[in-house]
C-alpha cells in the first residue's frame, strides 16, 4: 500500500485547507484511515480517524469541531477539512491506514496502523 498525501502550505490563522490522501489502488473499502501530526521537537500526535465503513469518524480533543475527516472510496483518497487554523496546528501531516475486518472501529493509536504517508507540511502564520 502506498498512500500519498498532499494540500500541505502556508496559511494565515483563521484559515482553512484541506489534505488529501491519496492511496495506490487497493480496496480502500477494507481499510481504516487516520491523521497525525508532528511539530518540530514534539512527538506525533493523534488528529481525526473515520472507520472503514466511514460511519464512524473520532477526532483529538483540539481539532474538534475545525476539522473533518471524510473518505471518497471511488477516488481511493481520504480528506482533513481543516477550518478556523490556528499556529498551533503548524506541524507534518501524515496520513495512515490499517486494513481491518471492523467496518466501525477507529484509532488514535500510530501503532495500530501499518501503512503511512510521507507527510505533508502546514504552517499557520499569526
Amino acid at each position: 500500500v502506498q498512500l500519498q498525501a498532499s494540500g500541505g502550505g502556508l496559511v494565515q490563522a483563521g484559515g482553512s485547507l484541506r489534505l488529501s490522501c491519496a492511496s495506490s489502488g487497493v480496496n480502500v473499502n477494507r481499510y481504516r484511515w487516520g491523521w497525525f501530526r508532528q511539530a518540530p521537537e514534539k512527538e506525533r500526535e493523534f488528529v481525526a480517524a473515520i472507520s472503514r465503513s466511514g460511519d464512524n469518524t473520532d477526532y483529538a480533543h483540539s481539532v474538534k469541531d475545525r476539522f473533518t475527516i471524510s473518505r471518497d472510496n471511488a477516488k481511493y483518497t481520504v480528506y482533513l477539512q481543516m477550518n478556523g487554523l490556528k499556529p498551533e496546528d503548524t506541524a507534518v501531516y501524515f496520513c495512515a491506514a490499517q486494513r481491518t475486518v471492523s467496518s466501525e472501529y477507529t484509532s488514535p493509536r500510530p501503532n495500530e496502523y501499518d501503512w503511512w504517508g510521507q507527510g505533508t507540511l502546514v504552517t499557520v502564520s499569526s
